[in-house]
């Protein structure tokens, strides 16, 4: 069952198009993710979903009921800002309980709500604190709780770690999602941090200039991206995206970087079919993540990379690994190795292609081709 679907949105600001025909289906107990960079019409999209703002074409269904004419308190939504927006001269208890109280719910029913989310959250021992007395971390389990008590149909969270430090991000990313596996209840998550979209989403619908360029599974998102927009905004660092020309080779297919260079560089392509073949003997966009570009020797799926030679311009240490800029044929590409390979600027170097995740773009278009 569709716990949201979203059917031909439009929201303009005057004359001004934010959000361009938008279609979304959200499945129930899904956590869904709304990717992208700033501007891009997101949190627009976020509140209208919440009846905070209105749209100015299309249609809103929560469950299987019409809300687009419907107000944000009769939505049986909750949502989660940014900013917390907790009451400061309230207690954690108050804050949490307000909202029902406003609403005539009877104070047993309130209470037994309280502990039931407060025990959910482990905040018990600050039911009797003010906001001023939190961290930023509790802060964000309190905004939660006051989400949780309503039990509804639709969880609504507005970057809702973007006011705290790194680790704190990484303890309450976990929080949310562990708490996502215990209630199951559906989930739209809007933020511009990938790493978050790609560890707590079951599927990220990745939006630019208002419109959503795809929605999928993190997987699926982040090694088959539907245009070169999805390849070069999802990844740190992203995609390599580079120009290449494609031949037949045998049974096979290749990519040729720097056709007629004296260093070009041609990489086998076996796996590529359909589409692939309207290609050949024309000018494409080659795609590969720099995870599949790595030290010499990698096996991939248990067969060897395709090896390649190139000249070391850049290392970028990060702990875990580092991550190498190479230059060959003209173009510079970023590969992953590990710490412990220690490559020298300006020397040549042998690197394993992983060729079976190359994607193929249409130069024209930036679609996906294969």
């Amino acid at each position: 069952m569709a716990a949201l679907r979203i059917t031909g949105l439009h929201k303009r600001f005057g004359s001004v198009p934010v959000l361009k025909g938008i279609d979304l289906t959200i499945d129930s107990g899904e956590f869904t993710v709304l990717l992208g960079p700033s501007g891009c019409g997101k949190s627009t999209l976020l509140n209208i979903i919440a009846g905070l703002e209105s749209a100015t074409e299309g249609t809103i269904e929560i469950g299987d009921r019409n809300v687009k004419a419907v107000p944000a308190k009769d939505r049986n939504i909750a949502m989660v800002f940014q900013s917390y927006a907790l009451y400061p001269a309230m207690t954690v208890r108050k804050n949490i309980t307000f909202g029902m109280e406003c609403r005539g719910v009877p104070r047993k029913q309130r209470e037994d709500a309280v502990a039931r989310v407060a025990a959910l959250l482990q905040i018990e021992e600050l039911l009797d604190r003010k906001p001023a007395q939190l961290s930023g971390g509790q802060r964000q389990r309190v905004a939660m709780g006051r989400a949780l008590v309503r039990d509804p149909l639709l969880f609504l969270f507005d970057e809702p770690l973007s006011n705290l430090d790194a680790k704190l991000r990484v303890d309450m990313r976990t929080e949310i999602k562990q708490l996502h596996q215990r209630i199951a209840t559906t989930i739209v998550y809007v933020t511009h941090d990938q790493i978050e979209a790609m560890t707590m989403a079951s599927r990220i619908a990745v939006m630019n200039r208002g419109e959503i360029q795809q929605f999928d599974s993190p997987d699926t998102v982040y090694n088959r991206p539907a245009n070169l927009f999805v390849a070069r905004f999802l990844g740190s660092p992203p995609m390599n995206a580079v120009p290449a020309r494609l031949v037949r080779k045998g049974g096979g297919l290749v990519g040729i970087i720097g056709a007629g260079r004296p260093d070009e560089l041609r990489l086998d392509l076996p796996q590529l079919r359909g589409r692939a073949a309207d290609y050949l003997d024309r000018d494409v966009v080659l795609g590969l993540r720099p995870d599949c570009i790595c030290e010499p020797g990698r096996a991939f799926g248990g067969a060897p990379g395709v090896e390649i030679a190139a000249t070391v311009a850049i290392n970028e240490p990060t702990g875990a690994e580092t991550v190498v800029l190479l230059e060959r044929a003209g173009v510079r590409l970023r590969a992953r190795v590990p710490p412990d390979i220690r490559l020298k600027v300006g020397e040549i170097a042998s690197f394993a292609v992983d060729t079976r995740r190359v994607c193929l773009f249409d130069p024209g278009t930036e679609q996906l081709i294969v």
